[in-house]
């Protein structure tokens, strides 16, 4: 259990899903829910499997494996919150979660791999002028096809419920971490971004990926596209560093301003929740710390 300082609470992790709000302490991870039928808060816990013990001290691996079991865990919890939300008769299949994460793997790929390639390379001469300038080109289009996309997808109604519950996920985690009575008059008092949200994980490498593709300068289209797909692991890895090392030093002025550009675009990705979403993140949040606090 990773522990910030040594009077200050255990770190807890979460996601907002349908209706819901996931959390998870260690190896308790739970998925609360308000059903819609009945507004009444459903609470599931998800097993946890005990995968890549032995990568855990391994600076970048453990990042990338770490990541892998985030999307995992992810995807079972919106697969679960989704059932709970509207009921046996519209429950997803396995089919159906596969063919969600096959579209979203090859949405991304697609709209910030490749297309932000093609459009950098139509910009005469930045590629001969300098390969530094090329990447850093590259960059700035995909964050913002990145920025444009958080933007349209936050204007429909079921997302922009989802990123309400996103900020009660982070209201309530704030109110654990300041040791408070997990209340809605307390939460209603903190913000809706928070320093360790995976939000601010993505601009990371996305900055991350501007840096290490300018080393590898402006070769052939193919091998362009290639290059960033295969080195993602590696990006992934030192931008799980990062977010972790900021993490523990956000005292600091200037971790708090490297780390900015993610808090701002945790604005498109967190609102402001209603009190019933943050019962729902508190019922979360106490299932995952019953058991350490008795």
């Amino acid at each position: 259990m990773l522990i910030t300082k040594e009077n200050s609470a255990p770190i807890i992790g979460g996601q907002a899903v349908l209706e819901g709000v996931m959390m998870q302490n260690s190896d308790r991870i739970a998925v609360a829910v308000r059903r819609e039928t009945d507004g009444v808060i459903i609470l599931e816990d998800i097993p946890v499997r005990h995968r890549f013990k032995r990568v855990n001290s391994v600076p970048i691996l453990r990042g990338l494996f770490r990541l892998y079991n985030m999307l995992s865990i992810g995807f079972k919890a919106l697969n679960i919150s989704a059932n709970l939300a509207l009921g046996e008769e519209e429950q997803l299949g396995k089919m159906a979660t596969a063919a969600t994460f096959g579209f979203a793997i090859l949405l991304a790929v697609g709209g910030f791999v490749i297309l932000p390639l093609y459009l950098s390379g139509k910009i005469q001469g930045v590629i001969e002028m300098n390969p530094i300038l090329y990447s850093l080109v590259e960059g700035i289009i995909r964050i913002a096809f990145f920025i444009l996309y958080l933007f349209a997808i936050s204007r429909l109604k079921d997302i922009r419920r989802v990123f309400q519950y996103h900020g009660a996920e982070h209201k309530v985690v704030h109110v654990y971490e300041n040791r408070e009575e997990l209340t809605v008059d307390n939460a209603r008092k903190y913000a809706t971004i928070h320093p360790r949200c995976g939000t601010s994980f993505l601009m990371i490498v996305m900055i991350i990926s501007i840096l290490l593709f300018a080393l590898i300068g402006a070769p052939t289209i193919w091998v362009r596209v290639l290059s960033r797909i295969l080195l993602l692991p590696l990006i992934a890895g030192i931008s799980y560093e990062l977010l972790r090392f900021s993490s523990k030093r956000y005292d600091r002025l200037w971790v708090r301003i490297l780390i900015q550009p993610g808090l701002w675009l945790q604005r498109l990705t967190t609102g402001q929740p209603s009190d019933e979403m943050v019962e729902v993140a508190i019922a979360a949040l106490n299932k995952v710390t019953a058991a350490i606090e008795q």
